[in-house]
This record gives C-alpha cells, sequence and structure tokens, in this order.
C-alpha cells in the first residue's frame, strides 16, 4: 500500500522533526508505549525452562528483539506514510477508511493476522499474570498444576477480566499512557534495578549497579511524560 501510495502521489511527506507547536517534552510521550513493547522479562524464564537447551534463550531473545523492533518500525513508519497526521493510535481504523478493494483485503489480512498474534500471545502473559495472582491470592495452597479448580477458575476470570476491559477501554492510548509509564516501567526498570542493588547474594559488580542507578532515574521520565502522570506522583 506504501509503494502504491507513492506511485500515486499519494504518499505523505515524513518529518525528521516535530513541529514547531510540539514540545520536546512531548516526545517522552512515546517511551511508555515503547516500554511497553518490550517489556518481557516475565516470560524468559519460564520459556527458558521449555528449551531444549537452556542457554539458547540466549539468541531467542535477541532474535525476538530485533524482528519485534523491525515490525514496529515498518507499522509506524509505512503508517505514517500512508495516513501522515490522521495516524490514529490504532491504525487498524485507519485501513477501515479504505475503499479500494486491496486495500479492504489486506485490512482483512491484518485483523486476522493481529487476531492470531492475539491468541498467541496472550496464554504467555497469561500465565505470568495467573501465577502471581495465585502466589499472592493463595501463598499456602499446593501447585496450580495439582489443582485444576483453581487453574480453570483464575483462568476464567482473568479472561473475562480481559475482555471486559478490552471493551470498556474505548482507546488503547489511555493504557499505554497509564500502565505504561506506572506498572510496566516498574516491571521493565525499577524491580530489576532493585534486585541489582539490594544485591543479595553479593555478585554485582561497580557497573551493574550504575546501570540499575541509571534505569532508576530513567524510571522518572515515562512517569512525568504528561500532566496527569505528574500530578499523580505529587499525590503519591
Amino acid at each position: 500500500m506504501a509503494i502504491s501510495a507513492l506511485i500515486e502521489g499519494k504518499a505523505n511527506n515524513l518529518k525528521l522533526l516535530p513541529d514547531n507547536k510540539t514540545s520536546f517534552f512531548d516526545l517522552f510521550t512515546a517511551i511508555p508505549v515503547i516500554v511497553s513493547a518490550f517489556t518481557f522479562q516475565f516470560n524468559v524464564h519460564p520459556i527458558m525452562f521449555e528449551l531444549g537447551k537452556p542457554f539458547d534463550i540466549t539468541t531467542a531473545v535477541r532474535i525476538s528483539l530485533v524482528l519485534s523492533a523491525a515490525i514496529y518500525f515498518a507499522t509506524g513508519f509505512f503508517g505514517y506514510f500512508i495516513f501522515g497526521e490522521e495516524i490514529m493510535s490504532d491504525t487498524l481504523v485507519n485501513f477501515d477508511q479504505i475503499s479500494s478493494p486491496v486495500g479492504l483485503l489486506l485490512n482483512d489480512v491484518v485483523r486476522l493476522s493481529y487476531a492470531l498474534h492475539i491468541m498467541l500471545v496472550f496464554p504467555l502473559l497469561n500465565l505470568s499474570w495467573r501465577s502471581n495472582i495465585d502466589e499472592f491470592l493463595f501463598p499456602h495452597k499446593p501447585l496450580q498444576a495439582k489443582d485444576n479448580t483453581r487453574f480453570l477458575s483464575l483462568t476464567l476470570i482473568l479472561l473475562a477480566f480481559s475482555y471486559l476491559a478490552a471493551i470498556a477501554i474505548p482507546n488503547i492510548w489511555y493504557y499505554f499512557q497509564f500502565f505504561g509509564s506506572t506498572a510496566i516501567v516498574s516491571l521493565a526498570f525499577i524491580f530489576p534495578a532493585a534486585m541489582v542493588l539490594r544485591d543479595v547474594h553479593g555478585i554485582s559488580i561497580t557497573r551493574d549497579r550504575m546501570v540499575a542507578a541509571t534505569m532508576t532515574v530513567l524510571y522518572h521520565s515515562p512517569g512525568c511524560s504528561n500532566k496527569h502522570n505528574c500530578r499523580f506522583h505529587r499525590h503519591i
């Protein structure tokens, strides 16, 4: 579609720098989205235990990062190339406005691929979520694998909650702004950095502690990227 728009002269001009009306600090509103896209640490260990060779997790993580970055870059670049300033936080909405047969076909393909993506990703996210909820609510109960009733109940409750939240939230940007600048940033930066700084086993070196301290400081940049988040932090 981008190539077709370029040939027909309908492509939008790309901007390397924001307009004068845009504040420099507005760029930080993208940090919660980026952090949300690359937060996957809680899935590394469960996946590693499933591998025949646990040390292959390093290669798997690197390949995943490269593929994810390429897909995100292509989506953002070509999305803006086609729709320009009219691009929305959910690009699927933009594709709905295309009336050409090819555009409608691509729209259906993208939606089907996105549905397949959700089907494959949700079990991984639900795995960590369910385990943490189970340990929080039932710390003295046996493992989930030994209690099918508790396992199915938690799975169905979390699944229903996810569906209701997806229906209730009108724009995914609200999710990225709130959770991306609070909970997800904590998972990606604060908690790992806190474990390194605490250094229970005494294995952290000076470089590790410097990186951990830097990560802790960086937490405040997405958290104060907009007025609402800054007010939220001041109240806390």
